[in-house]
């Protein structure tokens, strides 16, 4: 088994409008030269968690990191316009939650960080500040899946 200490976070780039499958995702990084989805994981819109790469092979989602890294996705991550934001539903945050933490129970100790957190510290001060991103996925801080609370239960009705 492959060392892990390293969850890396990402969004698919598409419009919050939009529905981008598994499939889409597969095809677009088949087509990318990939051989296969590059994320190990990726999290529809209603929260299904889709498994796309054995957790053994290496990912293909953060240039210098994947030897060591487990990759999410999950579907979104630019708004109606096209722009940046963090698209993620009630549904989305509870399925990255659930499967943060089991993973971390796996692989105690790792980091979870988004993709634009292993940018280049330019300014070489010992932090990755906005200006210096790459890009903005995954469009919000990945250190705070855990703290974000949980979604209301529907089910339960006052």
């Amino acid at each position: 088994m492959r060392t892990i200490d390293l969850l890396v976070i990402h969004c698919s780039a598409t419009r919050a409008d939009r529905c981008y499958t598994e499939y889409d995702l597969i095809t677009d990084h088949l087509r990318r030269g990939f051989s296969g989805a590059g994320y190990h994981f990726y999290i529809r819109k209603n929260g299904d968690i889709k498994a796309l790469r054995p957790l053994e092979q290496a990912g293909a989602h953060a240039k210098g990191h994947n030897a060591h890294s487990i990759g999410i996705c999950y579907e979104g991550g630019y708004d109606l316009h096209g722009r940046p934001a963090d698209t993620r539903t009630d549904f989305q945050k509870h399925s990255l939650r659930v499967l943060v933490r089991m993973l971390l129970r796996d692989y105690p100790g790792s980091r979870v960080v988004g993709h634009r957190d292993l940018s280049p510290d330019l300014n070489r001060n010992g932090e990755i500040e906005p200006e210096e991103w790459i890009k903005e996925c995954p469009c919000f801080d990945a250190a705070t899946i855990l703290q974000d609370p949980p979604p209301p239960n529907p089910a339960y009705r006052d």
